[in-house]
């Protein structure tokens, strides 16, 4: 069973409602990438099925813990995304309302479905789902997770417990990095870039393209501050093409650009993007006004992308109104 940095109020209310025997039957999990919604979602599904939880902890021994923690728990199902925007069909959803009405065969006398990574969720399968959420089977659960419970329609926000799993601190960050075998060089190197978000971290420190994606994000930092227009369109050229890692340039950018605003006004305020050198340097350069105009622009940027316009046409116009802004 993974251990669960952090987060202590919302363990302490999932492990009440086991305590109480009042397990929701919709939970909504949500929160920025890598903060360990699916390994939240995990430890509740274990809580759900376990056949001996102590204090509405599961014992993590139990054959049902134990195929839980494999992934192969005969009920729990991992709803399968499909397309290219790897999203959930609507026939995907009705096969989801025929299974729930067959009754699980377990000791815990329950069944779970995970509907993970709910980004952009189609308005008619959450539609489709709806019924099913509202009145369903007593022995069926449902988790979503998702970086925004705003991904979901209002109807199905109401009718689901939402939970928000937070970052951890950086000492839990380190001591997670440690425990999973990380040098102190390289906890440091993470941690300066991520902060308390364990799984960006671990991300970090095996994933060369989001360390490139990093340096990129401060390189565009630094044309910004020299006021290099050119400088600041070669870096975003050089990003490529490939829309998921332009927005989560677009992404971190923002982030720098807040932090920006933020040490504008106190120096020791903590920071969440990816260099604090970086953020502090700018916040010398524009003012909060000028932050928020970015940061609608990236906003502005990240749709375009996100809705298939040409990448060099949104990024050599975001670098122009970049610019104008700055130079003013």
């Amino acid at each position: 069973m993974k251990k669960i940095y952090g987060n202590k109020q919302l363990l302490s209310v999932l492990e009440g409602m086991i305590v109480n025997d009042r397990p929701v039957n919709s939970l909504m999990l949500y929160g920025d990438k890598g903060c360990g919604k699916k390994t939240v979602a995990d430890y509740y599904t274990m809580q759900l099925l376990c056949s001996s939880p102590e204090n509405g902890r599961p014992c993590g021994k139990c054959n049902a813990c134990r195929n839980v923690a494999a992934g192969n728990h005969p009920d729990v199902t991992y709803v399968e995304t499909s397309g290219k925007l790897g999203g959930y069909s609507v026939e995907t959803a009705r096969n989801i309302i025929a299974d729930a009405f067959i009754k699980p065969n377990n000791d815990s006398g329950r069944k779970v479905y995970q509907f993970r990574d709910c980004h952009n969720m189609d308005p008619r399968t959450q539609n489709t789902l709806l019924k099913l959420i509202e009145e369903p089977p007593e022995y069926a659960h449902f988790i979503f997770t998702a970086e925004s419970k705003y991904e979901f329609l209002p109807t199905i926000i109401s009718r689901c417990m939402c939970l928000g799993v937070s970052p951890c601190t950086i000492d839990e960050t380190a001591q997670a990095l440690e425990e999973a075998g990380y040098t102190p060089e390289q906890i440091t190197s993470a941690t300066n870039s991520f902060h308390g978000n364990i799984g960006l971290c671990i991300q970090y420190l095996s994933d060369q393209q989001l360390r490139d994606a990093v340096d990129l994000t401060k390189k565009l930092s630094d044309s910004i501050i020299r006021k290099d227009e050119y400088g600041l369109n070669a870096v975003f050229m050089s990003a490529g093409t490939d829309r998921s890692r332009i927005k989560r340039i677009l992404s971190m950018t923002d982030k720098l650009v807040r932090d920006a605003a933020v040490l504008a006004e106190d120096k020791d305020a903590a920071i969440i993007g990816c260099s604090r050198r970086e953020a502090a340097s700018l916040s010398e350069i524009i003012t909060p006004i000028q932050a928020g105009r970015i940061h609608d622009l990236l906003e502005k940027a990240w749709g375009s992308v996100e809705s298939n316009v040409s990448i060099p046409l949104i990024l050599t116009a975001l670098c122009g109104e970049i610019m104008d802004i700055v130079i003013g």
